[in-house]
């Protein structure tokens, strides 16, 4: 900083600049809240001592100018009246020209249920040609199928009638759902199930990231779990989380939290959890895998039997475990006492259990059980029950 006189010859150079800038640049280059509203500052024009607001109601006009000031100006498009979102929506993902996505009555009656208005409309063949079409009905966004829609909203007459006239059962919306999976999704058991009795597949599609099996197990619907299980459904990993992906990125995707089995486990669903240990899903899922064992040393589950005691998990998900056949060894942490856990909400009795276990030999009844099934493989356990042998053998393979 220069001498006194210095600064002050400067001071005089710059006020005409300065002085000249406020006079010609337009209003929303200058501060808003010191200029009046003709470019003045507003101590030029002060209002006598009687017109002046009270101090609280001064700071409150403040205060909410400053709350306009901030407040974001509306879409040109909008303001001007241009398309919505809905509209968007339809142009970027419908099936045909906006100007011939307006007739959504068969998108409508399938939304509501209305199985006489789809039988009207799909006698005729301008409709019937229509079946497949995503479009955005009366009360919904992304475009979908009639099929998708009414198995969305648990119509199982409309979902087996739109099937019969011909509607694909694995067409998928914009997000990659499968009529199946939103049925999965929204509870409806009637509508999986015709869905699955007229082929759909079981595993929903690949272009979800998330599966019918996985998802019935996380919030413990056991009868669709069943379900699923009939027609063949992949018990064992969410396959659609772990694409054939390049390392290092593979890695990652092949967690244990893609396992059915343990986020059954997680949510603490015993009968969805056991339901998959008799379908054949794997207690040892990634006990041999790279991320298991980099998981030992982040402190996170390395194989299902390490999640159910980590999660607090009752005594009976530590025993099926067991009695499955699950290798008790792959648990590392040897001191679990209460010292030991840390942050950790291990259940008393399911640690009791898992000691007992670990320090005791299996039966050879029990080795003999395991055994047979994984000779079989999980693929072909449903055909025990059609095996030459006495039923309470084909029981005891069955877990029954």
């Amino acid at each position: 900083m220069g001498p006194p006189n210095q600064r002050s010859r400067e001071s005089a150079r710059l006020r005409p600049q300065v002085s000249l800038f406020f006079q010609t640049a337009p209003l929303s280059c200058r501060n808003r809240r010191t200029a009046g509203p003709n470019g003045a500052h507003p101590r030029q024009a002060a209002p006598p001592d009687s017109q002046r607001p009270a101090a609280g109601a001064r700071w409150a006009s403040r205060r909410d100018g400053r709350r306009r000031d901030r407040r974001p100006e509306p879409h040109s498009e909008a303001r001007e009246g241009g398309p919505n979102l809905k509209e968007w929506l339809r142009e970027q993902f419908c099936d045909h020209p906006l100007e011939h996505c307006e007739d959504t009555r068969l998108h409508d009656a399938a939304y509501v249920g209305d199985l006489q208005t789809l039988r009207s409309l799909l006698q005729e063949d301008s409709y019937r040609s229509r079946i497949n079409e995503k479009s955005v009905w009366c009360c919904g966004w992304l475009p979908c199928t009639p099929l998708r829609i009414a198995a969305t909203a648990g119509h199982g007459n409309c979902v087996d009638f739109l099937i019969r006239k011909g509607a694909e059962v694995d067409l998928v919306d914009v997000k990659g759902q499968t009529a199946l999976y939103v049925a999965v999704v929204n509870g409806h058991l009637e509508s999986a199930q015709i869905l699955l009795e007229a082929g759909a597949d079981p595993n929903g599609s690949r272009h979800h990231r998330s599966t019918p099996v996985y998802h019935a197990s996380r919030v413990g619907r056991a009868d669709i779990l069943k379900a699923l299980i009939r027609y063949g459904a992949d018990v064992d990993v969410n396959h659609h989380l772990t694409p054939d992906i390049r390392p290092p990125f593979s890695r990652r995707l092949t967690s244990l939290v893609v396992c059915p089995l343990y986020i059954s486990a997680a949510y603490h669903n015993l009968q969805c959890f056991k339901l998959l240990l008799q379908a054949g899903a794997n207690p040892d899922f990634n006990c041999n895998g790279p991320v298991n064992t980099q998981g030992f040393y982040r402190g996170s589950p390395g194989c299902v039997m390490d999640a159910v005691l980590r999660h607090g998990c009752e005594a009976a998900f530590v025993s099926l475990l067991v009695e499955f056949g699950a290798n008790l060894s792959l648990v590392t942490w040897d001191s679990l006492g209460p010292e030991s856990r840390g942050r950790r909400k291990v259940d008393p009795e399911a640690l009791q259990v898992f000691k007992e276990a670990r320090s005791v030999p299996r039966t050879l009844l029990n080795l003999c059980r395991v055994a047979v099934r994984r000779a079989l493989g999980k693929y072909r356990l449903h055909l025990i029950p059609s095996l030459p042998l006495p039923d309470p053998i084909k029981k005891f393979l069955l877990y029954e």
